[in-house]
């Protein structure tokens, strides 16, 4: 039993060393949004799908209305059958800025479609310019972000770039989950090679701000490809390798930033609509993740405590590596210092951990049984065929 448990401990402990040395290379690595940018000449269309977000919309509204270096730019918003006033909220703070177009639709998206696949492919259909940007109604910008979005779409020529904004919390909970975004893959996934790869398995993207060249993405097939997708954004991202052009994963800096859920309550409920399509939906796959995940962040702590000898201080450098994986990562996020509430939520990483996991489970329970809703519309139901294959 002895033995045993040394060689979990050291192979937890070489794990959580591996997942803390990935991350420090792609922190020496990951580019981010550059400051200063000469400006974008060519037309953009920036695309903003809401559904009751009368309270966070305006603030977005409001950074793109003082956004620098794109002269063509213009803005297109759908209210997508909202219940709380998102289109009057937005006519207001729009302020008659002719750049800026209201779209309504009363309507739920067709059979197939998630909503929000839908909305981001009729907003992409309304427009001829020749880069797109997809932003989340809850996200804030800096005056040069759009630009310089676009200035790293074409330096790279890419036919997608996501730009992963730093991911804010408010809550305890959020604190302790919302890191692992950015952890899971700054943590597994050397991002350098994998942006010069057309292997669908090494995208990363996040909806939350993508720059899409027209002509790639409609190669790919656009928002239609992935219309059943609870992960639209991932899946775009491989559906335009498959199309044979290069996505890549860069960070926003200071240049974009957002609170994804407010509360423990939307945190759960919004894991909870997506989490079950992780790993590609596949139960196994997931289990041998997180048997992984708990050998790697739970057995050292729990080593660290209980152990002695050999074993415990092999424990500590586990929990170590596991504790700088995190904190590295939330570096890369956010290109500062890590602050006291970044190093709270590390030591507390074996929580996360399992936090993750618990969610996990309900997602996938929730999916088989076609319980999965968000913002008042079902998602999945056992007889989808995203479902089946499952």
């Amino acid at each position: 039993m002895g033995a045993a448990t040394r060689y979990l401990t050291w192979t937890g402990t070489g794990l959580a060393a591996l997942g803390a040395t990935t991350a420090a290379y792609n922190l020496a690595t990951l580019r981010t949004l550059p400051r200063g940018v000469a400006g974008v000449i060519e037309p953009v269309t920036v695309c903003v799908p809401a559904r009751d977000e009368a309270e966070r919309l305006p603030a977005l509204i409001g950074d793109l209305r003082a956004q620098t270096g794109v002269p063509r730019l213009n803005v297109l918003i759908l209210d997508d059958a909202s219940t709380d006033g998102t289109y009057d909220v937005a006519l207001a703070a729009i302020a008659g800025d002719e750049r800026f177009t209201v779209l309504r639709s009363a309507a739920n998206p067709a059979p197939g479609w998630t909503g929000k696949a839908a909305a981001c492919a009729r907003l992409a259909a309304r427009t001829d310019a020749a880069a797109l940007v997809f932003i989340d109604a809850d996200v804030r910008l800096a005056p040069h972000a759009i630009a310089a979005a676009v200035t790293e779409l074409r330096r790279r020529e890419a036919g997608l770039v996501s730009v992963w904004p730093m991911q804010e919390a408010g809550s305890t909970t959020e604190y302790l989950v919302q890191p692992l975004l950015a952890w899971s893959w700054a943590s597994t996934l050397p991002v350098g090679p994998a942006n010069h790869s057309l292997r669908p398995s090494t995208a990363v993207a996040c909806g939350q701000f993508l720059a899409v060249d027209v002509e790639a993405y409609r190669a790919a097939g656009g928002h239609g490809a992935v219309a059943a997708s609870a992960t639209e954004d991932l899946d775009l991202a491989r559906a335009v390798r498959r199309a044979g052009h290069r996505t890549a994963l860069v960070t926003a800096g200071q240049a974009a930033s957002t609170r994804m859920y407010t509360g423990t309550t939307e945190l759960t409920d919004g894991y909870t609509r997506w989490l079950w399509s992780a790993f590609g939906g596949r139960r196994d796959t997931g289990a041998a993740i997180g048997i992984l995940a708990a050998l790697a962040y739970w057995i050292p702590p729990l080593a660290a405590l209980c152990g002695r000898g050999r074993t415990r201080r092999a424990g500590i450098l586990g929990y170590l590596a596991a504790i700088t994986s995190r904190l590295t990562a939330r570096t890369i996020e956010t290109r500062r210092r890590p602050t006291s509430s970044d190093l709270i939520s590390a030591l507390a990483h074996p929580v996360a951990v399992a936090n993750y996991l618990t969610l996990w489970t309900r997602s996938h329970h929730r999916h088989r049984t076609g319980r999965l809703r968000w913002k008042q519309r079902p998602l999945i139901t056992p007889d989808d065929p995203v479902a089946r294959r499952a």
